[in-house]
């Protein structure tokens, strides 16, 4: 047992699943007046990911009981900023200890910060007895970053806007082999990388469906920018149609099987970082026995 979960299996915790997401695709297709860039996604959950542990407390405090995320100072920690942003907003007495059991890694595009987020929210909504609607959660994540929306929403989604124009998509069941080449480049970055195609043509959902190729605006910028991010999809690409994920350097392949995904997982060269895990049709966190969220 890792020391974050053994820390959080003493009496009063609760553990709350807060899953990895893929994105099948991502284009730019326009600048808004704001600043930011209007986006096309396809948000794919899957059937893994961190673990988030809770503990509520009656003094009102909000705390992060061990290290927390590598790295992240406490301010920065989005699961902190959202049992903070919901005591706030829904004016409660309550606060809560928060232990995250980390699994997705960081900076690759696997929105683990997102979830952990988003998690924490729809966990501490039951925990404090608020009964908060799904979509005033969703808009209070949306403060907290564009891919909080979908964890709440815990439902595979096609994506508009930033990210938080959701329209419910069902994938069909699949496996996928996952791979971390341990680098990452800003958001910020790669979005003012000169060379980032910004104005693609928009797709449809038809498009998506029939299988058209709608790529991911930051692989070639990524490709160019890290080495390590091209020579893993390049070792993807001998097992399958290897794709980038979100604007990480997370990359992943698609099968039908698990069996299919494991044989060709074994197939990689040693020493590189991968691992197999199956697509959600919804977020594990709405699976948790009891568990109920209003629409």
């Amino acid at each position: 047992m890792s020391p974050a979960a053994d820390r959080a299996s003493a009496a009063g915790w609760s553990a709350w699943p807060a899953p990895a997401k893929l994105n099948l695709f991502l284009r730019i297709v326009g600048r808004r007046p704001d600043g930011y860039h209007d986006l096309q996604t396809v948000f794919r959950l899957l059937g893994w990911g961190d673990t988030v542990h809770l503990r509520p407390r009656a003094d009102g405090r909000i705390a992060r009981v061990g290290e927390g995320p590598r790295g992240v100072e406490a301010e920065d920690d989005l699961a902190l900023r959202a049992a903070i942003l919901l005591q706030k907003e829904a004016n409660v007495p309550q606060g809560a200890d928060i232990c995250i059991e980390k699994r997705i890694p960081m900076g690759g595009g696997f929105g683990g910060g997102s979830s952990d987020a988003a998690t924490v929210l729809v966990a501490l909504d039951r925990l404090w007895g608020l009964g908060w609607p799904r979509e005033r959660l969703a808009a209070l994540g949306l403060r907290l970053g564009a891919d909080v929306p979908v964890f709440v929403h815990g439902a595979n989604a096609w994506a508009e806007g930033v990210g938080e124009r959701l329209t419910p998509l069902a994938l069909p069941p699949a496996w996928y082999l996952l791979a971390d080449p341990g680098v990452g480049v800003p958001t910020a970055v790669l979005f003012a990388d000169p060379e980032l195609t910004r104005h693609a043509p928009p797709a449809t959902i038809a498009d998506f469906v029939s299988g058209a190729p709608l790529g991911n605006a930051f692989e070639p910028v990524l490709r160019r920018r890290e080495p390590a991010v091209e020579a893993v999809l390049a070792a993807l690409s001998q097992v399958g149609r290897a794709r980038l994920t979100g604007t990480g350097s997370g990359c992943f392949v698609e099968f039908a099987s698990r069996e299919d995904a494991e044989a060709a997982r074994a197939a990689l060269p040693s020493g590189l970082r991968a691992w197999v895990a199956a697509g959600a049709a919804r977020s594990p966190v709405l699976e948790r026995p009891g568990f109920g969220i209003r629409d």
